[in-house]
């Protein structure tokens, strides 16, 4: 039961997770000040990257990109998963160079985001159906592939086309 959980509603800390609680408003702590409250300082998670590094603020996209993330917020071999413009994405950082692809496996709409990267190839955490991130060919179904989107850095900046 517990994999058929997680595979209809996804992770408990999962983005899945984070979509419901933002459209639902349920399960959201309460951090609204008072006297005996103070604000909690903000420590990146593990494995969030270099720092957890925002996007930069102060970069004009080139038409019809979306600023995305900073350069260095993703090391090489890192995937992490990324909401641009209401679109889920994940961002692969291939030995410098910026991949960008759906962040849902046809499969069984796994979180590729938090799969593996090996070289150009994402690997679903699911199930192990396996992506070639510069095409979007699948490496397990030749019928299956996924959405790839083009990726453009200005200055610090990664973009991405939606």
């Amino acid at each position: 039961m517990g994999l058929l959980k997680t595979l209809i509603l996804g992770r408990d800390n999962g983005i899945r997770a984070k979509i419901r609680c933002i459209l639902l408003g349920g399960g959201a702590e309460d951090t609204s000040p008072n006297i005996s409250y103070s604000a909690p300082s903000y420590t990146p998670p593990v494995g969030a990257g270099s720092g957890g590094m925002e996007p930069p603020r102060d970069v004009t996209p080139p038409e019809g990109f979306e600023v995305v993330s900073h350069k260095g917020a993703l090391k090489p071999g890192e995937v992490k998963e990324i909401i641009a413009a209401g679109t889920a994405i994940a961002l692969c950082n291939v030995d410098g160079e910026y991949h960008a692809v759906s962040n849902s496996c046809p499969h069984a709409d796994g979180p590729l985001g938090e799969g593996k990267l090996d070289g150009t190839v994402l690997t679903c955490p699911y199930h192990g159906w396996s992506f070639e991130v510069t095409d979007g060919s699948c490496g397990t179904n030749a019928d299956a592939c996924i959405t790839t989107y083009e990726v453009h850095i200005e200055g610090d900046a990664v973009c991405v086309r939606l």
